[in-house]
């Protein structure tokens, strides 16, 4: 039986380069550094996912205390891969975003535009009783930003 959401993985061409984006310039913390993976076990894992040799360079990041709602980035150093995301519409079937909290939006929004985040919309929305803005990162992953109106409440139940 399924319990819970865990983490979202994000493939980049550069674990330690992500890594360093993801905490300096939106403040994840790194929560386990880059680690390289090969050998038997995570063949049995993936070997059907992507070709041989299987290897993989991973990080996770986050937040303390958050239990498994983290971001986990991923290289594949024995694989080429595409940037296809990059061209890739918001209304395109599969992932479309990642949706972070925040207390201040209006602040969070200028201390990322001073770091060179590109947003994609030119301000902040009020809906369903939650502001939002939306950005994306170096390789094309979209991400919203959210303020909850009612902080002790759930992000779907903000309204009513």
């Amino acid at each position: 039986m399924i319990t819970g959401l865990a983490h979202t993985g994000v493939c980049v061409p550069d674990v330690e380069a992500a890594v360093e984006w993801y905490r300096d310039v939106l403040g994840l913390n790194v929560l386990s550094p880059p680690y390289l993976m090969e050998g038997d076990a995570i063949a049995q894992d993936m070997g059907e996912l992507i070709s041989a040799p299987v290897r993989l360079k991973a990080a996770i990041l986050g937040f303390p205390d958050d239990g498994d709602r983290v971001l986990e980035v991923i290289e594949y150093p024995s694989v080429e891969g595409r940037d296809d995301r990059i061209k890739a519409a918001l209304t395109d079937h599969g992932l479309s975003h990642v949706a972070l909290i925040c207390t201040d939006l209006d602040a969070t929004r200028r201390d990322l535009e001073a770091k060179g985040v590109t947003f994609l919309v030119s301000g902040i929305a009020d809906v369903a009783r939650v502001r939002t803005t939306w950005f994306a990162d170096p390789w094309g992953v979209v991400f919203i930003l959210v303020e909850k109106s009612r902080p002790d409440r759930a992000y779907y139940a903000q309204w009513g």
